[in-house]
């Protein structure tokens, strides 16, 4: 990097922290956690997928199928739970928490189920959303360091002060709209990555001539990920249903933004988008990685300077020796944007459950001045936790983010399953809801612990199920547990926002994701 590509970081940082500061007039928490209800669907959009599509997804996700051993197009087939999940939580859970007018979701399971079925979830998703972070921080600062030239403390540092700054200055008005302006920087530098990728292969020519064809397989219909082969077809879409409704649904840092929105409509409009625009990103990713690897195996010195051990550096290598000076800037303004994007979604969103808890657990109502006072020293210090995590993740980052992954999936689905319950049912109660749950999670680690060869995929899909029919067995077995009518009556709030319209655009949407799927290779042939 030169002066010049310096220049454009810091000016970036600026201007974010100068957008953060000019929305820092919030006076209740609906303002500082919802954006007041006045964000629209397009700029939710682009936070939820920069959010999703994070740092990680675009270095590791061009490297997996350009470059990892076993790697390739199937990195596809986690999209295809994305649209039915869609239509399964606006169908259900999510028009309920919106009219419940709650801040942090799991005041909604609070108020249905008691506050052990709130607190026991709410912890899980706390710390386990600051140790995710922190090791997505430390992954990017990896990058930085390889790129900027700096330590990687110092682009620990770098990055989480910024964010840490203009995201407790902002609020969600701040992290919606950073977001926003990240998503597309990242967007315009992945297509800049395919353009440079394809001048320096000689053109769509020799990469179509060049590309390796055992890469080109985006779906495995013969794998039912029960042999210790992963990717099949039925876990990503049956598990990758459940994965994808739990995270939009049940996740703070994804839910929060669907209760941001002004109005049902916009908050439809949103989740719509998401169903629909994620996939053609995705394939950007896809195709930057092809190109970028096939690039890479056909110029040895490219692939010298690639650790073996770590084909995630393929992307920084080529960002610093193939693009011109000016562009290397704005792609490593892109895999800070990135990490920005998800470290400020979880300060945001962690310090609005933990403030929430505390209100709940000290029943304390809190003046509005306070609330946001103690919003913000709550927000900096989950800063503080998740940096402090980021630097003493070095040893075991590695197979930390895929314990991570795995561990996510051990939850995802009896956390789905709860918050379904909760919405579909009237007679369930606390008693029935927290046994459902141990038993799905319990289920799911047994699983993990003595069924190695069962794809872990799959563990969504069976923590759902086992959670769900544990809690109807208990209350068959043990009979009706006592359940408010106040309680009860939560359900009435859930009415689906779907048109026949909406509903006929998912699953098209699915099917066509299926169809190019399957039809990939044969455009290469």
């Amino acid at each position: 990097m030169n002066t010049f590509d310096y220049a454009i970081v810091v000016a970036y940082l600026i201007l974010l922290v100068g957008m953060g500061f000019s929305f820092r007039q919030q006076h209740t928490k609906k303002d500082y956690f919802l954006g007041g209800r006045t964000l629209g669907w397009k700029a939710l959009t682009l936070s939820v997928m920069a959010t999703q599509l994070s740092a990680i997804s675009f270095v590791s996700a061009p490297a997996f199928v350009g470059l990892r051993e076993g790697g390739g197009l199937h990195w596809l087939s986690y999209e295809l739970g994305v649209p039915l999940a869609m239509l399964l939580i606006l169908s259900t859970i999510l028009p309920a928490l919106y009219r419940s007018g709650f801040v942090s979701i799991y005041d909604y399971l609070e108020q249905r189920f008691g506050r052990s079925t709130r607190i026991l979830i709410s912890v899980v998703f706390q710390f386990s959303r600051a140790f995710a972070t922190g090791i997505m921080i430390f992954a990017v600062s990896l990058i930085l360091q390889g790129t900027m030239g700096i330590e990687a403390w110092q682009a620990i540092v770098l990055t989480g002060v910024i964010t840490v700054l203009y995201s407790l200055q902002g609020g969600m008005k701040a992290v919606v709209y950073g977001d926003a302006v990240q998503m597309i920087i990242i967007v315009l530098g992945t297509i800049a990555c395919i353009g440079f990728g394809l001048h320096h292969l000689g053109g769509i020519g020799e990469f179509m001539t060049k590309v390796d064809p055992t890469r080109l397989n985006a779906i495995k219909p013969d794998s039912l990920g029960f042999d210790g082969e992963g990717f099949g077809l039925l876990p990503m879409i049956f598990g990758g249903v459940v994965l994808y409704a739990s995270y939009y649904g049940c996740d703070q840092t994804q839910a929060q933004r669907a209760l941001a929105a002004p109005s049902t409509q916009q908050l439809r409009y949103m989740m719509l988008a998401n169903a629909t625009v994620r996939f053609p990103i995705t394939l950007l990713y896809c195709f930057s990685g092809l190109i970028i690897g096939t690039l890479a195996m056909s110029e040895a010195g490219f692939m010298a300077q690639i650790p073996a051990e770590n084909p995630d550096w393929m992307m920084p290598i080529f960002i610093l020796n193939y693009l011109p000076h000016g562009m290397i800037g704005i792609l490593v303004v892109a895999i800070l944007a990135a990490a920005m994007s998800s470290l400020s979604s979880a300060i945001n969103s962690l310090a609005a459950v933990s403030v929430e808890d505390y209100c709940r657990l000290t029943n304390k109502t809190l003046e509005s001045e306070d609330y946001l006072k103690k919003a913000k020293y709550v927000g900096l210090g989950w800063g503080a936790v998740t940096l402090l995590l980021s630097f003493y993740a070095g040893d075991i980052a590695p197979t930390v983010i895929e314990a991570i992954n795995k561990v996510g999936s051990v939850f995802y689905g009896p956390i789905l399953a709860v918050f379904l319950l909760a919405v579909i049912n009237k007679s369930l109660g606390a008693r029935e809801i927290n046994l459902g749950l141990i038993a799905g999670v319990l289920m799911n680690i047994v699983i993990w612990l003595t069924m190695e060869h069962v794809f872990w995929f799959w563990w969504n899909f069976i923590g759902f199920s086992v959670t769900a029919v544990f809690a109807y067995m208990v209350k068959w077995v043990l009979g009706g547990s006592y359940v408010t009518t106040s309680s009860a009556a939560l359900v009435t709030q859930r009415v689906s926002i779907l048109t026949q319209l909406d509903i006929v655009v998912l699953l098209a949407s699915f099917v066509i994701m299926l169809s190019i799927c399957a039809t990939l290779p044969l455009l290469f042939s």
